[in-house]
């Protein structure tokens, strides 16, 4: 992978907003479910732990299609793939949409996710190439900025939206944002001749190397325990905290901004110091889960708490997503993807594990603990892989010494 400095023509800045926008019609359709939650569980007359499913189904999706669509789009030009994508995730809204039943909106889930890991592993390799050597990192944060943004603006209003007409309308209206993001990168992101279609053998090769398998490790444990405690936000903050339904969509808001500044503050110190930042940001993850089984019961610090909670949770995007890039210096293409869909299979995991502490469990109080408990175990992966590097570094400088 190479990059290159812009120039004052140079199209990088466009790119990268044309990506964060298509980054927040994705992110948007990810997320708003769990503002919805309540709405769609009464309306399909379902558990909410069954409606946390479709949060798993999603996931899920995005984990089996990340490696598919990202050896179908292989020998496409990238903006081409991008828009292929985004194609898939248009329909698949648009069946959210018109979904009569719960079965059909979970296949509807599943398609439109599809394409999400595939369009984030080529968009962020994409994002990387057209800016100077030594803020990947930062650019991919911008990138995220879309996908943060949406928590910021697209669950919330997607919520008050789905509250006010019908959840059904909420994804009628992502609909409308893919085909928005759809023409953005069509217009913005120019063709990449320089940038050539990943060779898929070496690209799988990359998958033998420990360092890598342990960077996705990271990504699954290390964001799961988020969507072990978020996927149920909106029953939480109803039913334990006493926000009343009106005022989830506002605490969603604020949920949002810390996103955003946790991804900005991220990308930031992954471009500094890689590997301690992100050790670091875990732990303060889950000293802040933990904390949330008893700040849940107060309103007040439940939403301080919430807002502390989204900027140390997207903080660990921008590192965890470099370290692959960072390890799979081969196969950059396939193992960017394969850890979209890592996050995503710690979010299944996440809402399948929420799910059981509240079926089978003590409940909603437990998820904060539970959350921790994953996150502990991301930590642990980390450590590991450092301590490895760290060996692997003084084997190296034993050898040339010798």
């Amino acid at each position: 992978m190479t990059s290159h400095a812009p120039s004052a023509g140079d199209p990088s800045r466009a790119a990268l907003l044309a990506l964060s926008v298509a980054a927040f019609a994705i992110g948007t359709t990810e997320f708003v479910i769990m503002g919805l939650l309540p709405e769609v569980a009464a309306d399909l007359k379902v558990s909410i732990p069954s409606a946390g499913m479709l949060v798993s189904g999603y996931a899920l999706g995005v984990a089996a299609g990340a490696p598919l669509l990202a050896a179908l789009t292989a020998r496409m030009e990238r903006r081409n793939a991008l828009l292929a994508l985004l194609g898939l995730f248009i329909a698949g809204n648009a069946l959210c949409a018109i979904a009569p039943n719960y079965a059909v909106l979970m296949l509807a889930r599943v398609v439109a996710a599809f394409c999400h890991g595939s369009f984030f592993g080529i968009g962020a390799v994409v994002a990387a190439h057209v800016v100077p050597r030594g803020q990947g990192a930062r650019a991919i944060a911008l990138m995220f900025t879309g996908l943060t943004l949406a928590n910021v603006l697209g669950v919330p209003f997607g919520t008050f939206l789905g509250q006010w007409a019908g959840w059904r309308s909420t994804f009628g209206a992502v609909t409308v944002l893919g085909v928005i993001a759809a023409l953005g990168v069509w217009r913005l992101v120019p063709p990449l001749p320089d940038l050539h279609a990943p060779d898929m053998r070496r690209e799988m090769a990359v998958l033998r190397q420990p360092q890598v398998l342990l960077a996705l490790s990271m990504t699954v444990l290390g964001f799961g325990g988020v969507f072990t405690v978020f996927t149920y936000i909106a029953p939480i903050l109803q039913s334990q905290a006493h926000v009343s339904v009106g005022a989830t969509g506002w605490v969603l808001v604020l949920f949002g901004a810390g996103t955003t500044l946790g991804n900005l503050l991220g990308g930031r110190l992954a471009d500094w110091r890689l590997m301690p930042s992100l050790v670091a940001i875990l732990v303060l993850l889950t000293l802040i889960l933990v904390a949330f089984s008893w700040t849940m019961h107060s309103t007040v610090a439940a939403i301080a708490t919430v807002f502390v909670w989204g900027v140390a949770a997207f903080a660990t995007v921008p590192p965890l997503q470099m370290r692959v890039v960072q390890q799979a210096v081969d196969g950059p293409h396939l193992a960017s993807t394969l850890n979209i869909a890592a996050f995503n299979l710690g979010n299944a995991i996440g809402a399948f594990i929420g799910g059981a502490v509240i079926d089978r469990g003590p409940g909603l109080p437990a998820l904060g603990l539970a959350g921790a408990a994953v996150t502990v175990l991301g930590l642990l992966v980390t450590l590991w892989s450092m301590a490895l590097e760290r060996r692997r570094a003084v084997s190296t400088a034993c050898a040339v010494n010798a």
